[in-house]
């Protein structure tokens, strides 16, 4: 049985003070559209003072020829035209699978690797004195033309030819 109780001016007082925490506690939050991890790779140029040409050579040898645009990651854009780069880790320095050999003409126009980048390529086989991690590459009007070979073999956790999809 509920019986009904006086509330006093002490009751107001902390009705009033949780109101007022509350007010000064509570959060908003907004959100937006989400783009997956390489969505900007998906787009394609809007102009052809964009295009940046990218020739990717596979384990066999063969030779795809890619036009990305100024301001794709070299693997996110391998991904969008399966090429088999893993990305395991996705972009974020924490593996070495997408590990490329970048041709010499081009290795000196690349910004310099950063520390944890270079800890990653420690971990990479087949590793060259123009070796860089794909995800670390952003194409740039000077990279036009930009070649890139994929190393004879990664290190990764998936069994024997598995062809890695993008994530």
């Amino acid at each position: 049985m509920w019986r009904a109780v006086r509330v006093g001016s002490w009751g107001r007082k902390l009705s009033r003070g949780l109101r007022s925490w509350r007010r000064e506690h509570t959060r908003s939050f907004t959100t937006s559209a989400a783009l997956g991890h390489g969505g900007f790779e998906w787009q394609d140029p809007t102009s052809e003072d964009q295009v940046v040409n990218v020739v990717y050579v596979r384990r066999d040898g063969t030779e795809t020829h890619v036009r990305g645009k100024v301001g794709d990651n070299l693997m996110y854009l391998a991904h969008r035209h399966d090429i088999e780069i893993e990305g395991a880790c996705e972009a974020s320095l924490a593996c070495s699978t997408c590990h490329v050999i970048v041709d010499g003409r081009f290795f000196d126009r690349l910004p310099e690797a950063v520390e944890e980048e270079e800890d990653m390529l420690d971990l990479a086989p087949s590793l060259t004195p123009t070796s860089r991690l794909g995800c670390q590459i952003v194409l740039t009007p000077h990279l036009d033309g930009l070649r890139v070979t994929l190393p004879p073999i990664t290190r990764n956790f998936y069994v024997d030819g598995h062809t890695p999809k993008p994530h």
